[in-house]
């Protein structure tokens, strides 16, 4: 099946891939504003829409006192249709720091439940890898950088990379893997027990996985 796409509040510039007619857009609150601009018709509209300033008809509406984000109440909505892998755009560069915390914590709610997301900012791409790994392709250029989420990440792998790691341990209370770099190689990212937040330039587009 195709992805699961929400559109967010916060900027982004444009499409990291096309549309495909097997994806499923969402968007959550003010995310209508980017699918309207982009000539998009979500399959579905949902959220609080503090954001938007009104509600549109047809939008499944929650309320303001909730435990979940808007981008969480978008996840939670792909997962329960069977979507395992999540773009979603505006995610990253909006005026609230709480919120993009949230949508990190957010990829780690996807990577615990069997699936992945990728945040899609205006500069940079965002994941979260739990117990696996992902490959670069050859051609990448700029700055990527692994932080430890959650416990300590083991057996910590970052190949074809300026500063190489091998069965490495990362945690949460040291920036080792800040601000590593590509060599234009094929590069590789892996962890066998624990998960990972990278970080990379957008221009890179997506890994495979």
């Amino acid at each position: 099946m195709g992805k699961c796409v929400v559109f967010c509040a916060g900027s982004f510039d444009c499409l990291v891939q096309p549309l495909t007619t097997e994806d499923y857009v969402i968007a959550a609150d003010g995310g209508l504003w980017h699918t309207n601009r982009l000539g998009i018709t979500p399959n579905a509209v949902l959220g609080d829409f503090d954001s938007l300033g009104f509600t549109p008809e047809g939008a499944n509406v929650f309320p303001v006192e909730k435990d979940d984000t808007d981008s969480m109440l978008a996840v939670r909505q792909g997962l329960s249709l069977g979507y395992r892998e999540f773009l979603l755009y505006g995610s990253l560069d909006g005026p609230r720091l709480d919120h993009t915390v949230a949508n990190f914590q957010t990829l780690q709610f996807l990577a615990d439940r069997g699936a992945y997301g990728y945040l899609v900012g205006k500069d940079y791409l965002i994941t979260v890898l739990k117990d696996g790994s992902l490959t670069f392709p050859a051609g990448c250029t700029g700055i990527i950088s692994v932080f430890c989420m959650g416990p300590d990440a083991r057996g910590v792998a970052e190949q074809g990379l300026y500063y190489p790691l091998e069965n490495g341990v990362l945690t949460s209370g040291f920036p080792l893997g800040a601000s590593n770099h590509f060599t234009e190689g094929e590069a590789r990212i892996t962890v066998e027990k624990g998960s990972l937040l990278l970080l990379w330039d957008r221009k890179n587009g997506l890994p495979l996985r």
